[in-house]
């Protein structure tokens, strides 16, 4: 499979960009996990050409995450053009549009899924995008914006001819936000229509080595990402990876594993951030390293609270030494409502 000049190995896996999660040190976890391509958390076209500092910060990349996407988001073409040369000017692999988020406060003024309802708009939008960049152009949308309009067979079709190098389909309409099941099978008749000649990489409830290995036999997908099922669990770019190549099932990491995860993860979060944002930020990803423990609360309570980095390494080392006997093969955490 290639994304312009891109070569990837047989079966993919991609990280699904996803807000306040897809963050520097959470991309540098998973690609050392196993994630073939990473993309960054969806930036506002308004944020970017108006210099918000916000929006900017997101176009932090680096050389060790690579390949690695930069997406944007936005319901008017000339800003969405301006932003795509922004981003570009960023250094990333490929520029990603997102048609897909279902927030109401984005896909309610026409930007993210609220693309869906005007597919001129949305297929000239890209068209420009792609001539305005020189790197590849990539698109993430759903399969319509509800069951009476699923029409992402017709915008599959238009997208690649405006020039987009890949297309990214989450198994969801709009309507369904993320309620109910990902329909793969559309997915597939996307990815088997002859007239395709682009990469499709389907998208949605892939939270197990066996249902991503299900999508490449049954769907035929040239990829998978994954976003909600990596939540507190960037290992999981490995269990699929050893699944696929081997067939067998990888034990989840034990809890003296996951303290050292979640130590590098702190850390990167603080080189790259600083200790006070670097210690916010991670707050969200620490308790969720070790979903399941049992009485955990009083503990997880300090560790979404501290401030001081080396308190927090020593509340870590207190779970290795308090669980490191727990059997946490059952503990994966639950999925959160943040993909786009």
């Amino acid at each position: 499979m290639k994304i312009g000049e891109i070569e990837f190995r047989d079966k993919p896996l991609f990280l699904a960009p996803m807000e306040d999660v897809t963050d520097p040190s959470f991309r540098y976890m998973c690609k050392g996990f196993g994630a073939d391509m990473v993309y960054t958390e969806f930036i506002s076209s308004d944020g970017l050409i108006r210099d918000g500092a916000k929006s900017v910060a997101k176009l932090n990349i680096c050389d060790a995450e690579r390949p690695v996407g930069i997406q944007i988001y936005g319901h008017l073409i000339e800003p969405m053009v301006e932003s795509a040369r922004i981003a570009e000017g960023a250094r990333p692999d490929v520029i990603d549009i997102n048609f897909g988020c279902p927030v109401k406060k984005i896909a309610g003024r026409g930007a993210g899924s609220g693309m869906m309802r005007d597919v001129p708009l949305m297929v000239e939008m890209t068209r420009r995008i792609v001539e305005a960049v020189s790197i590849p152009v990539t698109v993430k949308t759903r399969l319509g914006w509800d069951d009476e309009h699923k029409n992402i067979e017709e915008i599959a079709l238009r997208l690649q001819d405006v020039g987009i190098a890949a297309l990214t389909i989450h198994g969801r309409t709009r309507a369904q936000m993320y309620t109910g099941e990902a329909d793969w099978t559309l997915i597939g008749r996307v990815k088997n229509n002859p007239a395709i000649k682009i990469p499709i990489i389907g998208n949605g409830d892939i939270d197990s080595p066996q249902k991503a290995a299900e999508a490449f036999e049954r769907y035929g997908v040239d990829g998978v990402m994954i976003g909600r099922a990596t939540y507190g669990r960037p290992w999981i770019f490995r269990e699929v990876r050893h699944y696929l190549d081997t067939g067998e099932v990888l034990p989840q990491p034990s809890v003296i594993e996951r303290v050292e995860i979640a130590k590098r993860h702190l850390a990167k979060s603080v080189e790259i951030k600083g200790e006070r944002v670097g210690v916010f930020e991670m707050r969200r990803h620490l308790s969720n390293y070790f979903k399941g423990l049992p009485d955990f609360k009083s503990t997880r309570l300090k560790l979404v609270t501290l401030t001081d980095v080396a308190e927090i390494n020593a509340v870590l080392d207190y779970v290795a030494e308090k669980w490191g006997g727990c059997d946490v093969s059952g503990a994966v955490p639950p999925p959160l409502s943040h993909e786009i």
